[in-house]
């Protein structure tokens, strides 16, 4: 859909986006996350120094980018669901509140629980929380209802981020499941959802709609049934087709409310149909919905060039904490033009962004992307890149004692030398590798004993047990066999044989002091008299060459004279 606004408007978009008008792709269980999104604040990208070393070319003295007009960095702003058919502002269906357009296409049946008047009470019992959940929602609705209606789904199903993340696109579950529609990342990439050091597409409002939509549809096809299609959303399709077999083996109802199923997949659809039951009438639970009007909130500006999230936001007249709210799947302070087709503006921003796209003559990115071409220290890589190494770490989240190794894709600051944007396969494919910062290693072959476990083997050695199991291919849970051959890496300077002898040179040490020292001896032919007691001395270089070339004994010999460290 183009928006038809006044003339004034019209104009502003032909003179700066002439012939620029894109097309955008139309791309697509956990506790909600109920405190206001923030963006951490990146600090500027520092002055750079000259080149260094053969590794330089990257980096030397920050560049603007404007050699090139700012107008041909984006197309003109589209709809992002249908950029072909017009719409007319003047329509009163558009001023209509959409909840009413939402409540006809109710077409789930109602379930017999008592969970849904448990939820229903819940909800009834927090109305700030549903306001909030449902100010947000606002965002985003819109765009939801209409993919469901285009598919002949019911519309309940547009409802569903209220259970799944109470519609923050950026709530991340401790099952690691991430935005509006919570997607683990394996289900993510199984739907084209991309996950890179950039972006992260289970958090793109509209790549993860059609993503939750298709894996619905997908569900509804293979179970027949919208409960169950729900069930398995939650719970996986594997485990609800077990579900199934184990009742039909039993002779016994094959629903959703006769599956044997865990806590949360008995209470997902139960909390679906009391948000259901509320949005239909929400003054029987004493609620009152804010109202959502039946139009796109956002238009989609295609991005042809990089450009800092700082600058768009400000150039939007946005703060990038609401700039975030509808692209929150950038990973990275700078938008990457080869992997983000488009941004998604509020109509009145996408103006703004444009008007001042016009007048604009700094830099649009200040930021890079820069291969590491060999594994080194952060601060040998913050001195290639020519900033500190706080701010290489801060700005690449690197943790302490952690090497970079070769091939991982540093954020950096934009060079002389490198003011092109990031290329297509970099972006796509960007990953950070980080290893260890240890002392060189040496391997040992070690035999495990009968009751040797990962555990006891990894703390003789000082190595944690994931490491211990890493190296030898083994599950951290795995069992050892008596005997068994295991490889272990430790520091050359604290190997078990120089550890020994390091023993052994204190142990002579403390023989050789004088009267005070704590080794006692009986003296050969001396007969008993008491409790009297000789002092043996630990002098002679007998006692010192026998204690040296048994390392690790704690008993050294000196003339038949037992000498015993206490």
């Amino acid at each position: 859909m183009t928006f038809q606004r006044p003339a004034l408007l019209a104009a502003a978009f032909a003179l700066v986006l002439a012939g620029c008008s894109t097309t955008p792709a139309t791309t697509g269980s956990s506790t909600p996350a109920l405190a206001p999104v923030t963006t951490a604040q990146v600090p500027p990208p520092p002055a750079q120094p000259a080149a260094v070393n053969g590794l330089s070319q990257s980096i030397v003295t920050p560049v603007a980018d404007d050699a090139l007009p700012p107008e041909d960095a984006i197309g003109a702003p589209v709809d992002p669901l249908d950029s072909g058919k017009p719409v007319d502002l003047d329509n009163q269906t558009a001023k209509l509140d959409l909840w009413g357009r939402v409540r006809k296409g109710f077409a789930l049946g109602d379930l017999d629980s008592a969970l849904v008047r448990e939820h229903e009470r819940w909800y009834a019992a927090r109305p700030d929380y549903v306001q909030r959940m449902t100010g947000r929602s606002s965002r985003y609705l819109f765009h939801i209802v209409e993919q469901v209606e285009r598919r002949g789904m019911p519309s309940e199903l547009a409802l569903l981020p209220f259970i799944e993340s109470a519609f923050n696109p950026r709530a991340m579950s401790s099952a690691k499941a991430s935005g509006m529609w919570q997607f683990i990342p394996s289900t993510g990439r199984n739907f084209d959802l991309k996950q890179n050091l950039f972006r992260d597409d289970r958090r793109d409002v509209l790549a993860s709609t059609e993503a939750a939509l298709d894996y619905l549809e997908k569900l509804h096809a293979m179970f027949g049934d919208w409960y169950l299609a729900l069930a398995a959303y939650n719970w996986g399709e594997g485990n609800v087709q077990r579900a199934i077999k184990r009742n039909q083996r039993a002779g016994l109802p094959t629903d959703y409310a006769s599956l044997n199923m865990p806590l949360e997949t008995r209470h997902y659809v139960p909390k679906l149909l009391a948000v259901k039951n509320i949005v239909a009438d929400p003054k029987a639970f004493g609620l009152e919905l804010p109202q959502v009007e039946n139009h796109p909130y956002f238009v989609a500006v295609p991005i042809r060039r990089d450009i800092d999230v700082r600058v768009a936001a400000s150039l939007a007249g946005m703060t990038e904490t609401d700039f975030h709210e509808l692209n929150p799947s950038f990973n990275k302070p700078v938008i990457l033009a080869a992997a983000t087709p488009q941004i998604l503006l509020p109509y009145d921003n996408a103006e703004r962004f444009v008007r001042s796209l016009q007048a604009h003559n700094g830099a649009l990115a200040t930021w890079t992307a820069w291969q590491v071409p060999k594994t080194m220290r952060c601060a040998e890589a913050a001195q290639h890149a020519g900033m500190s190494e706080a701010a290489l770490r801060e700005i690449n989240r690197i943790p302490p004692k952690m090497l970079v190794k070769a091939g991982s894709t540093l954020l950096v600051p934009r060079t002389a030398l490198r003011q092109q944007d990031v290329t297509e396969k970099l972006a796509d494919n960007a990953t950070m590798l980080l290893t260890p910062d240890l002392p060189p290693a040496r391997r040992m072959s070690v035999h495990a004993g009968k009751r040797d476990t990962l555990a006891s083997v990894a703390r003789k050695y000082r190595v944690s047990a994931t490491q211990l199991a890493q190296w030898n291919k083994l599950s951290p849970t795995a069992r050892l066999a008596r005997g068994q051959v295991l490889t272990v890496y430790v520091p050359q300077r604290a190997t078990r044989s120089t550890a020994v002898a390091a023993k052994a040179s204190k142990a002579v040490a403390r023989a050789e002091k004088p009267a005070k020292a704590t080794r006692v001896a009986k003296a050969a032919g001396t007969p008993r008299a008491g409790k009297a007691r000789v002092v043996a001395s630990a002098k002679s270089a007998a006692a010192t060459k026998g204690a040296r070339s048994r390392a690790g004994s704690r008993v050294a010999s000196n003339n038949g004279t037992r000498i015993v460290s206490r």
